[in-house]
């Protein structure tokens, strides 16, 4: 982990704000040619997809993309962006999630109907006994393509609905419900939310094709949502990057961990004793 990083901790204010809406929005978080590279490397993936006959008007959801390019995996532990979500979960977490998705416009004009609005994981609502739910996870969405403008396929959401069970939906099936608003970014962006924030893509009404890099954080006691075959990045990695790609040194370790299953609290130790809790 770079010292770096010591510049970039969850201040008090971006703190309240996360807990108040269930987003968080950093600006600039990836330089322009941060932008530039891992777009190309995106570029590449959504060209495999089309030379294999995919639909060049469907979206492309891609998840297990973390080893398709050492870029993705630099974004990990990104030191402008691993401090906020450590200040929010805490030092006991992995990459339990990742997707890249391209939008590319629909062609069609802008219509009013419903998005499909939902909280994140699934049966996990249901399933677990308390309100509200519990929080145990965040994303991580960094914008590569501008979305400073409504109808690029934005991201929408409703502000502060993360401790709500439920949420209203307009009848018929026409219009957004209240409170929602579209998430406007720069390329560079990162977002970060909350999993129980109600959420929803939107359909690319414009004429520049949405890309976006999704890294879901969460306990390391949860389980990967998706394939994530990063075991063979391993060899490679530094101690905290290889614990936020899923090692553990034993089972039990993932509930109750010691030193050599979580670096990261290790690094917390010595340059910031009161993250280390």
């Amino acid at each position: 982990m770079k010292e770096s990083a010591l510049q970039h901790l969850l201040t008090d204010g971006e703190r309240h704000t996360f807990e108040t809406t269930g987003l968080l929005v950093v600006e600039d978080a990836l330089s322009p040619q941060q932008v530039a590279e891992l777009t190309q490397a995106t570029d590449r993936i959504y060209a495999a997809r089309l030379a294999s006959g995919g639909d060049p008007k469907a979206a492309l959801f891609h998840p297990n993309f973390i080893p398709d390019d050492p870029l993705f995996q630099e974004l990990v532990d990104y030191d402008r962006v691993l401090p906020k979500v450590w200040g929010i979960l805490g030092w006991n977490i992995y990459l339990y999630h990742a997707h890249l998705i391209v939008t590319p416009p629909t062609g069609q004009a802008p219509d009013n109907k419903t998005f499909g609005w939902h909280q994140d994981s699934g049966r996990v609502n249901r399933e677990i006994e308390t309100h509200p739910r519990p929080r145990l996870s965040l994303k991580v969405a960094y914008f590569l393509s501008d979305v400073s403008m409504e109808g690029r396929g934005n991201f929408w959401v409703v502000p502060g609905s993360q401790l709500s069970d439920s949420l209203p939906m307009p009848p018929d099936g026409v219009g957004q419900p209240d409170g929602a608003v579209p998430v406007l970014v720069k390329a560079g962006s990162a977002v970060l939310f909350d999993r129980r924030l109600w959420h929803t893509a939107s359909p690319n009404w414009s004429d520049v094709t949405r890309k976006v890099l999704f890294y879901g954080y969460g306990y390391r006691w949860i389980r990967t949502k998706d394939d994530m075959t990063v075991q063979s990045l391993w060899p490679n990695c530094d101690p905290i990057r290889k614990q936020l790609l899923g090692f553990g040194e034993t089972c039990n370790g993932f509930y109750t961990p010691q030193d050599a299953d979580v670096p990261l609290r290790v690094w917390l130790r010595e340059h910031s004793p009161g993250e280390a809790e």
